[in-house]
């Protein structure tokens, strides 16, 4: 055996035994006071964008064809019963149809709709009811692990963010209900990465709604590998270095327990209000605050520049035919922040009118990359937008980061309500609100969940 190859294997093993640990510890206290309150505000906006992605034109037609097997668990937003599994599935793929899902920039990702339906798929099938606090204890630590992977990989350019390194959070989380020791829930980690999904940047482009499907899958990844650690038939092998750590990518091994405890990137996420991918938001907020107090309109340009980071460069494709598209196109997406007021479920539908005039502006709009704006990241994901009028003028604005990041006017828990309502109304958001609210006090987490709105 190459001996560069077992150490950097015993290296992949003690950092997940590691973070494993650290993760177990949470369980028996009450969670301190800024995670409590961040955990809350993760459900609550992840449960609200899940609703609002369930009524969606999209998941609506799915769900009529998904010929789901009859049961009593019912998925966010839907009318009928299913089983457990499919119940999960299809509140994975609803809550980032849309967009809208809470994400993390350190992570380069979402890491809490890979988390969260396996947490609630794990407490539905829980033989005795699980309490709140272990509940959400679960939450935290498999935002956290799932971050830190995220954090940890320099993925491959021709892989998407979503599918992979998450399962691993949701394996935690599932574990940690199940009520898995220190070792359980390593093996449950690392056995989760050998059950990711292959996840083309090149699918997501082309509009391919299998996309939103990966989430899904990586949370079942985890709900299967929490069990097989339960069940005695994994162990923390080092599978992880061979999947995360080759395949799709490389991992800095030292960043899944860097200031572990005394950082929580569970603390660093933000909250989207545009639904289009994070990488167009910095361009889609510079283009607002230039129209705000506008006294030209689009028929006064000649055409647009926007300076951003590379990570955005596989967004630079043009002429979307699908709302998934149209999300992945930072062109596209520019363009409708001149003809629209929002980026929101209506503006991005391609039987929109819309739709259609962004289609027209976009060929104005030039897009390219900065390693000026490279060498501030990850901490800043900037972008320049500058007009150039027919008249010969000019006009730019600088985001430094997207408005919601946790560095630039982070959402607070009154914006927060205020995006759910406009979302799903008033009254849904109140219902979502009250089962948010309960949650840490209950001691059935799964019969508080069928107070979630259904239809």
């Amino acid at each position: 055996m190459d001996d560069s190859k077992a150490f950097r294997s015993t290296e992949h093993i003690d950092a997940i035994d590691r973070l494993s640990a650290v993760m177990v510890e949470l369980r028996g206290a009450p969670l301190p006071a800024p995670l409590g309150d961040r955990v809350r505000l993760i459900l609550f906006d992840l449960l609200g964008v899940t609703l609002a992605g369930a009524r969606s034109a999209e998941m609506v037609e799915l769900r009529r064809n998904w010929s789901a097997e009859p049961g009593f668990t019912h998925p966010i937003g839907g009318s009928a019963g299913t089983t457990v599994d499919t119940a999960a599935e299809l509140d994975a793929i609803a809550s980032c149809c849309l967009e809208l899902d809470e994400g993390n920039k350190y992570a380069a990702g979402h890491p809490a709709a890979h988390v969260l339906p396996a947490a609630i798929a794990a407490t539905r099938l829980a033989s005795t009811p699980v309490t709140g606090s272990t509940f959400l204890t679960a939450v935290v630590a498999g935002y956290e692990v799932a971050a830190r992977f995220g954090w940890a990989l320099t993925r491959h350019s021709s892989w998407h963010t979503h599918g992979h390194w998450g399962a691993t959070g949701a394996a935690t989380a599932a574990a940690i209900i199940h009520g898995a020791g220190a070792n359980e829930v390593a093996a449950a980690i690392d056995s989760s990465s050998a059950l990711v999904q292959v996840a083309p940047w090149a699918v997501v482009l082309d509009g391919n709604f299998s996309r939103n499907l990966w989430i899904g899958g990586a949370a079942r990844a985890g709900v299967s590998a929490a069990k097989l650690a339960r069940s005695g038939m994994v162990h923390n092998s080092g599978a992880i270095e061979h999947t995360l750590g080759a395949i799709v990518g490389t991992l800095n091994t030292a960043k899944l327990t860097e200031d572990l405890g005394d950082r929580w990137l569970t603390l660093e996420g933000y909250a989207k209000q545009h639904a289009s991918c994070s990488y167009t938001h910095a361009a889609v907020d510079a283009v607002q605050s230039l129209r705000s107090n506008a006294e030209w309109s689009v028929d006064d340009i000649e055409h647009v520049r926007v300076r951003t980071h590379s990570l955005a460069e596989p967004l630079f494709r043009r002429h979307p035919s699908s709302r998934l598209g149209a999300m992945f196109s930072l062109p596209f997406v520019v363009a409708t922040a001149f003809v629209s007021d929002a980026i929101d479920v209506d503006s991005l539908n391609p039987t929109g009118t819309t739709f259609t005039s962004a289609e027209l502006f976009s060929a104005r709009v030039n897009v390219e990359s900065s390693s000026e704006l490279d060498a501030l990241l990850p901490a800043r994901r900037a972008a320049e937008v500058t007009i150039a009028f027919r008249d010969g003028t000019t006009v730019s604005a600088t985001a430094p980061n997207p408005l919601g990041d946790i560095d630039h006017f982070p959402m607070d828990y009154a914006a927060l309500r205020a995006k759910i309502a406009r979302l799903v109304g008033d009254a849904d958001a109140t219902i979502l609100e009250g089962v948010v609210d309960a949650i840490a006090e209950t001691n059935d987490v799964a019969t508080l969940l069928r107070s979630l709105p259904t239809h």
